[in-house]
């Protein structure tokens, strides 16, 4: 057996023996205990020592994965210490043996003998995420759990009720093939591409998505035909909203942003960039073509059409990276209009950080993949959840505020309160992944708590749990889903 003890989140003492038994635990935790009593002698308890955890390996009766102390100070004074201990069961689908709700409220009152009881329930359900097909888990980088939190607790795995207070937790992986913004990503892809490029001066290109070269696309006449402005219209319905009109290609991509689409998907080198630029560049200083543009357009290749416009054209070089860099200028212009197209109505006040073209192209990229992850995040929480567009603005702002200050991360978890009626449908047929009950009596520090958590995966990582039932049946589709339990007790020692 290993003993492991931690002082705080630190671990300060590893022992290996053949065996240890559940006396040396506990007498680690009196020693421990002993050093706060201010009934001992020379001892200084004037500030209490961090939390001390030991590490158990479940070989008593009673299955403990964890003993732990805390001390209870008043003011400056230690006067007591709270005793922890973590009891794990293995998995079972047989919810007749799993405790009872009046069983957990008796062992509630065997140690602390109340006056009066508050329960409450806890659940977490998965919305979104990884599936299972055949007994087989298809992993997915994006999830959406929903956690509950109630009072009144009747009976063992009850659902949690519409009156639960819920929190979606929202985990968006960018690149996943089942959202409508893959495409978009793929686009995106090949904008950092460009900008990994100019910034280490190595470049993997990406395989083209056109057969045709990218010099022949360049030289279509639909490219160089006069342009004429057209928006398409998309017919409104009742459940269209603001924040989130379309996925469907804009319909007025102007000269240079049509040019960015032909070259993303056609390109493969450093040549064909200058190439097709070339051959741009050429036409206008001719002027065999005059082409519409957007007003507010800023890169290099806009102000030259600006200036084919009165028939001076400031000579450009086209060599070195100076192609790539008008080329990702173009991607950041037409991919920032993208995003603000499906992302608002009219203001782009809220938006002015990602929008913004005064700091560098580098950070514009970064700023430009934060907007992508945030749209990612509310077209997943649209299209798989049907979220009202209330509860979407607000996720909106809580990512923009957020990504204000943190750097990209598709780890982050996004919280967003809700109302469980909006959301009934998908988990009151579903088991839930972690289920729990706590009892609790006393107040303030005094407070202590009896809690049993139901799981589909045990919730400590130090044991092998042994089960008489296969992977398939724990994680898979069955009617009874197999759970392991996990009780935690505390108890309250008095300092004379």
């Amino acid at each position: 057996a290993v003993l492991n003890v931690y002082c705080g989140n630190q671990p300060v003492f590893i022992c290996e023996k053949v065996v240890i038994c559940l006396l040396c635990y506990r007498q680690l935790l009196s020693w421990y205990t002993l050093s706060q009593n201010a009934s001992v002698s020379a001892v200084d308890n004037s500030s209490a020592l961090y939390p001390l955890w030991v590490r158990c390996d479940m070989s008593d009766p009673a299955g403990t994965t964890w003993f732990g102390v805390d001390m209870i100070s008043m003011g400056n004074k230690v006067t007591g210490a709270k005793l922890y201990s973590v009891t794990c069961k293995g998995s079972t689908v047989d919810k007749k043996s799993l405790i009872t709700i009046d069983e957990l409220k008796q062992e509630h009152k065997k140690r602390h003998h109340p006056s009066s009881m508050v329960i409450k329930g806890s659940a977490r359900y998965s919305l979104f995420g990884s599936t299972v097909v055949e007994n087989t888990t298809i992993e997915s980088q994006s999830s959406v759990t929903v956690d509950f939190k109630w009072n009144h607790v009747e009976s063992i795995l009850e659902t949690p009720p519409l009156s639960s207070i819920a929190t979606l937790n929202i985990k968006v992986g960018s690149g996943d093939m089942r959202s409508p913004m893959f495409e978009m990503f793929r686009e995106l892809e090949f904008l950092l591409t460009l900008a990994d490029g100019l910034r280490t001066g190595e470049t993997e290109w990406m395989e083209p998505v056109e057969s045709t070269s990218a010099v022949d696309l360049t030289k279509l006449p639909s490219l160089f035909a006069p342009h004429v402005f057209l928006q398409t219209e998309k017919l409104k319905t009742e459940t269209d909203t603001p924040i989130f009109n379309s996925l469907l290609e804009r319909g007025d991509l102007d000269f240079v942003e049509q040019l960015w689409v032909r070259m993303r998907k056609s390109v493969t080198s450093y040549q064909d960039i200058g190439d097709c630029l070339r051959l741009v560049t050429e036409a206008l200083r001719h002027g065999d073509v005059k082409p519409w543009i957007h007003r507010d357009s800023n890169s290099s290749l806009s102000k030259l059409i600006l200036q084919s416009y009165h028939q001076q054209i400031d000579p450009v070089s086209l060599t070195g990276l100076t192609p790539v860099h008008m080329l990702l200028e173009m991607g950041l212009d037409k991919m920032r209009k993208d995003y603000i197209n499906y992302l608002i109505g009219n203001s782009t006040d809220p938006y002015y950080y990602y929008l913004s073209t005064e700091v560098d192209l580098q950070e514009q990229v970064i700023r430009l993949r934060k907007l992508h992850h945030l749209l990612e995040i509310i077209v997943t929480c649209s299209t798989f959840l049907g979220l009202p567009y209330d509860r979407l603005f607000l996720l909106t702002q809580s990512c923009l505020q957020h990504y204000k200050t943190h750097p990209y991360d598709e780890d982050h978890k996004f919280k967003l309160p809700i109302k469980p009626a909006l959301i009934s449908h998908f988990y009151q047929k579903e088991h839930p992944v972690t289920w729990g009950v706590e009892v609790s009596s006393g107040h303030s520090v005094r407070e202590v708590r009896t809690s049993m958590q139901f799981s589909d995966r045990p919730l400590v990582d130090h044991v092998i749990f042994e089960t008489e039932y296969p992977n398939e049946t724990i994680n898979g589709d069955s009617e009874d889903p197999a759970f392991f339990s996990t009780m935690v007790c505390c108890s309250i020692i008095n300092f004379a």
